[in-house]
């Protein structure tokens, strides 16, 4: 017999058990759980089907439409989840805690697996991860304009045992009209979520946990408003870097890739960067003049950065000057500020 557990105890065994999605292809790419592996028991059409019939004709009708559809593929689920996990425990979930993640269940407790599913399904995942990020914590917003460096000292905050959460990292976008250059697709705005809360559900709330400044939407996704809130109310270190360094570091990490993506971003905010300064920043582009490119757009979001600093409290924006370009020296120098600042 199947165990069906709370969110809380099924997300601790998720750290050493097998976790089985076995919602429809297309739930699972809209989003998941972290972690888990897609064993559908319907394709998308077949849920599509089962979920009409119930609607018309019943729960029962489409029971029996349900067992006649996955009857066929009883073998090939027992190899899927064997070829996942040499454990004779896993864990399963759908989408409300009912017939799907129970059913597979039932399969391989024939075959002498302890299954555990999780009451509520991914409703109650969804439900646990908006109460968590809306819980008090000590959020620090790691600030500068734009170029300063910001994500490389993250990633060192990270080697030095901070909680960090690199939004950009998992939104697989730098967060402006050039953001998507060079990186992976984005993930959707509810999976962006449940990445968050994942590196979230590790942290002690009552340590620091550092993140990067950023406008409430990271390219097309948003950060959920539970953690917005708290972002926008939580102390700044905003770091001030020499521009040449900022021009420097932008050139490196957005002319690796093609001319025409580059043109393509600037084109994105010709109206706010001004139709004569876009025109000319697309020139010197062309003419191989990053520098010059980099310095007429890093006009415009400058303005835009101040601007929206302006609409924090100032006793929460605390600037600290680095001259170092050793992400790791300034990682270390940041610390000791905050540690010093609000020891």
């Amino acid at each position: 017999m199947s165990k069906q557990l709370e969110i809380k105890e099924f997300l601790t065994l998720k750290e050493t058990l097998a976790l089985i999605d076995v919602r429809t292809p297309k739930e699972f790419e809209q989003a998941h759980i972290g972690g888990a592996y897609n064993i559908p028991l319907f394709s998308n059409d077949e849920r599509a089907i089962v979920g009409k019939i119930y609607k018309k004709e019943g729960k029962e009708k489409a029971v029996f439409t349900g067992l006649n559809i996955v009857g066929k593929r009883l073998t090939q689920y027992i190899r899927k989840v064997q070829d996942i996990t040499n454990s004779k425990e896993i864990l399963l979930y759908c989408w409300r805690g009912g017939m799907r993640s129970s059913s597979l269940a039932w399969l391989l407790e024939t075959i002498d697996f302890k299954s555990y599913t999780l009451k509520g399904g991914y409703q109650s995942y969804r439900r646990f991860l908006h109460n968590s990020l809306a819980k008090k914590s000590k959020i620090v917003i790691l600030g500068g304009m734009t170029g300063s460096g910001k994500t490389e000292i993250l990633i060192e905050l990270q080697k030095l045992q901070e909680q960090v959460i690199d939004l950009e990292n998992l939104a697989n976008h730098k967060g402006s009209a050039f953001g998507s250059i060079g990186e992976n697709k984005q993930p959707s705005t509810e999976q962006f979520e449940n990445y968050i809360f994942e590196e979230w559900n590790k942290f002690d709330l009552s340590k620091p946990i550092w993140i990067e400044d950023e406008s409430h939407l990271v390219g097309k996704d948003f950060i959920s408003e539970e953690l917005w809130k708290q972002m926008r109310i939580a102390n700044v270190i905003k770091i001030e870097v020499p521009d040449e360094q900022r021009i420097k570091r932008l050139v490196k990490n957005y002319t690796v890739e093609d001319k025409e993506a580059l043109i393509n971003s600037i084109e994105k905010i010709r109206r706010k960067l001004g139709g004569q300064n876009a025109k000319i920043a697309i020139t010197e582009v062309e003419n191989n003049n990053f520098d010059k490119a980099v310095s007429i757009i890093l006009e415009y979001y400058d303005k835009a950065y101040l601007y929206g600093l302006s609409k924090r409290k100032d006793e929460n924006i605390h600037s600290i000057k680095l001259e170092s370009e050793n992400p790791k020296i300034n990682a270390k120098k940041v610390k000791e500020y905050l540690d010093n600042k609000f020891e």
